[in-house]
């Protein structure tokens, strides 16, 4: 699923700030079971998605675009009833963007995509998507999912997101009692403010998801479109399928999230599949991993971050736990997972540094997502058929977070879900007749490929392609991936255009890369950590200049001094060090940039015996000249920038 927190990832995006977003970090799912699912009523038991009773005429509306798109978008509003099953249910809006494409050859078949979550935005996605392939010669239709961001009413939830954080600061486990009663009452406090605000949470679930899709379709005319889902969405785009299979051409699921997926009792174990999945050419990493969630249990890291509520400093307590849940979440994104292996060793070792950078990004995850949304649909459609036993360790809190708010809540299992995963399922699933194209990504250690591909067994003539060196959302990922959708939009028989096979980026081990916090720092405004760095490069550069004058000169009156041949060596051998490190940075960052949030390539240590050899010629030239204060300054900056290096970086 694409999870609440997406904080892990887009390092590259976001370049001033070291581009971080920790993808996607943190997410929130989990959920109760009561010991029985009673059946569902005879009007319980209604047709999911549609009900001839109260059937409406669905209408669009047009509204400005709340976020930059491409030109030629147009933006609006489906207005749809907020329960179908209710004859007098009022009226809400779902928000959408298209673009139409201005093709000579112009498709009459659009795309129509919707984010992942429950409660991811889409709409900032539109000109991401008409830049594909597959929307060069068809209009794009960009769906938000009813009580998103982008629609209304939007379904917020801060209350949530304050208790979590507060829990985060608490003394206990993601299972205290005390972290659970925190989780309640914030819950509670947003069910009851979402009540009195006429918000019926019964109608936020994924079969009125999957009809707001169909209905869309409908509104703005289309005889047939491509449905294009990416984790949770997977599910909804699925449903609009099996309900609308005269209007569907075909249907990719990216980071498929199977209907019948138990997420939360199989959470733990999926990502220890993944942690072995990506250390297969490391063995001992599960072993790694063990370790450090082991460490951090006994003993939590303080971690001193900012409040994205309140932007004030707080302090949080990163159990092992939390931080195999946040890996869970970093795992999602390609430029994170290479650094993955030297992050696990480096925090079973001791160093809790890297854990600075989790932290700062984890928090602007629990502002991004309507956190209302998210729990309405995972509470009945999801959290109910889950058992919450067994567990063990690592212990995810967002389990242990989602299964305390949909305690607290008391929502009953959604009709549909009942119908197709109670004790006694009586609705089978509606074969889909369109192509399907599922993509997955290798070390995915939310929706894994293997899953995927037991599913997609039962969906008649689907394909599955698995894409090597990639996490979740492989249309983000991986430039292979895109070209095979757009690929497969065009013509469904067609196959993958380029290598899934081909990893994006190599997996560095602990050997490989080096974990320190001075980039990530120094991005997030610390600069006088460059202080060391700069004097040495003025000096450096200053001696060389200087050097080379006094040489010149030398040379012409045929004799030159030890002390400026050893003082325009040292210069020039300082100036080397400088470049030598700036473009073995900026060929890490280039590659991955992300990266260089958790640390450097290992190779860049070692460029530190080159200025350490700057520093010996200064300090020869420095005993020939007799301690002249000239020759004294280099030789002070050199053993500036080589404390620093040592001890810091």
């Amino acid at each position: 699923m694409h999870r609440p927190f997406r904080g892990f990832t887009r390092l590259t995006r976001r370049w001033p700030a070291l581009g971080f977003t920790l993808l996607t970090l943190l997410t929130l799912t989990s959920a109760l079971l009561p010991a029985t699912l009673a059946p569902p009523s005879a009007a319980a038991a209604a047709p999911p998605l549609t009900d001839a009773t109260t059937a409406r005429v669905p209408r669009v509306e047009a509204a400005v675009c709340p976020v930059p798109v491409p030109a030629g978008t147009q933006c609006g509003f489906l207005v749809v009833p907020e329960r179908r099953d209710v004859g007098d249910s009022r009226e809400i809006r779902v928000g959408y963007a298209l673009h139409r494409s201005t093709a000579a050859d112009r498709r009459p078949d659009p795309v129509v995509y919707t984010s992942g979550g429950p409660a991811s935005a889409s709409v900032q996605l539109t000109g991401y998507l008409t830049d594909m392939p597959l929307g060069r010669d068809r209009d794009v239709v960009v769906l938000e999912q009813r009580g998103s961001r982008w629609s209304r009413p939007r379904l917020d939830c801060p209350e949530i997101a304050r208790a979590l954080l507060d829990t985060l600061s608490m003394p206990g486990g993601p299972a205290d009692p005390a972290e659970r009663a925190r989780m309640a009452s914030g819950a509670t406090a947003c069910r009851d403010r979402l009540t009195r605000q006429g918000v019926d949470l019964r109608g936020y679930v994924t079969s009125e998801i999957a009809a707001d899709v169909v209905d869309l379709r409908r509104a703005l005319g289309y005889d047939q479109w491509n449905l294009f889902g990416v984790s949770y969405s997977t599910r909804s785009m699925l449903a609009a399928a099996e309900a609308d299979p005269e209007g569907t051409r075909s249907v990719v699921l990216d980071s498929f999230f199977p209907p019948l997926t138990r997420r939360y009792d199989e959470a733990a174990a999926d990502l220890a599949g993944s942690i072995a999945s990506l250390g297969r050419e490391w063995p001992g990493l599960s072993g790694r991993f063990a370790t450090m969630v082991r460490r951090l249990n006994q003993r939590p890291a303080q971690v001193r971050t900012s409040d994205p509520l309140t932007g004030r400093p707080i302090t949080v307590r990163l159990t092992g736990d939390d931080v195999a849940t946040i890996l869970d979440e970093a795992m999602h994104e390609v430029d994170v997972l290479p650094v993955v292996p030297a992050l696990v060793d480096a925090v079973a070792d001791g160093d809790d540094r890297p854990l600075q950078v989790l932290a700062d990004q984890a928090g602007g995850g629990l502002v991004s997502h309507e956190f209302g949304l998210f729990y309405a649909v995972m509470c009945q459609d999801e959290a109910l058929f889950n058992t919450f036993s067994g567990q063990g360790h690592p212990r995810l809190f967002t389990v242990e977070a989602d299964k305390a708010v949909c305690d607290a809540w008391g929502l009953p299992a959604s009709p549909s879900a009942v119908l197709t995963r109670g004790p006694a399922p009586t609705a089978p699933r509606r074969v889909v007749s369109a192509p399907v194209l599922v993509v997955g990504g290798e070390f995915d250690p939310t929706t894994p490929v293997a899953k995927a591909r037991s599913a997609a067994r039962a969906l008649p003539g689907a394909r599955v392609v698995e894409f090597a060196g990639v996490g979740h959302a492989v249309f983000l990922s991986s430039r292979c991936g895109r070209q095979t959708i757009s690929a497969f939009v065009a013509d469904p028989r067609a196959a993958a255009p380029c290598d899934p096979g081909r990893a994006s980026y190599a997996i560095s081990g602990p050997g490989d890369f080096h974990v320190t916090p001075v980039v990530y720092r120094v991005s997030t405004g610390a600069w006088w950590l460059l202080i060391p760095f700069a004097l040495f490069l003025v000096t450096s550069f200053g001696q060389l200049v200087v050097g080379m004058r006094a040489l010149v000169r030398q040379s012409a009156a045929g004799r030159v001094s030890s002390v400026v041949a050893l003082t325009t060596v040292a210069g020039f051998t300082g100036v080397t060090f400088i470049l030598l490190t700036a473009v073995g940075l900026y060929s890490a960052a280039a590659s991955n940039q992300t990266a260089l949030g958790i640390g450097v390539p290992s190779a860049v240590l070692w460029y530190g015996t080159v200025a350490a050899l700057s520093a010996a010629l200064s300090l020869v030239a420095l005993l020939r000249s007799r301690l002249h204060w000239q020759t004294a300054v280099p030789v002070a900056a050199a053993v500036t920038l080589l404390l620093w290096w040592v001890l810091y970086l």
